[in-house]
């Protein structure tokens, strides 16, 4: 097994503020990312570094799906990881969020853990409701793509695994 470490501006993403570094694992099929965050705002409003920490999270996903042949699987795979990191970030208490991606067995898991236990729940948001459909996204598509979403046992992550197509890894 081999690993690698990196920062995130190793990997071509500038710091723009004096936290510290992120840091890239890669371990042959998994890609794992660790940051800090701020504490959520009054009505759950995320910081301008916490909003650059969810593209970023995008950005990584986009990369190794395409590194992998996977490019059928990157535009549903980066709502997917938005909608994750975004609700840890704003439902969350903790400051530290792990992202983690791998590609195995012809699924594509995508799993973000933060520090606070909590059950997300697929809401039924007003059609002229500005938020509340994330996990509803996570939930279609993932049966889209023949997979499925859930929280480990004690809630502190939420992952989303979606089938690979022709069952590739």
């Amino acid at each position: 097994m081999t690993t690698t470490h990196l920062t995130a501006t190793e990997v071509g993403h500038p710091r723009h503020d004096c936290s510290p570094p992120e840091r890239l694992h890669l371990v042959d099929d998994r890609v794992s990312v660790s940051f800090e965050v701020c504490p959520p705002r009054t009505g759950g409003e995320i910081s301008e570094r916490d909003a650059r920490r969810v593209g970023m999270a995008r950005r990584l996903t986009a990369a190794r799906l395409r590194y992998c042949g996977l490019e059928a699987l990157v535009d549903d795979a980066k709502l997917i990881v938005s909608e994750l990191v975004t609700n840890a970030i704003q439902h969350g208490d903790g400051d530290q969020i792990t992202f983690t991606m791998t590609v195995r067995d012809g699924f594509l898991s995508l799993a973000v853990h933060g520090e606070t236990p909590g059950r997300p729940v697929v809401r039924n948001a007003p059609e002229d409701a500005e938020c509340g459909r994330g996990l509803f996204l996570v939930d279609c598509l993932a049966s889209v793509h023949g997979g499925t979403w859930g929280t480990s046992d004690d809630g502190t992550t939420t992952w989303c695994c979606l089938a690979v197509p022709g069952g590739e890894s």
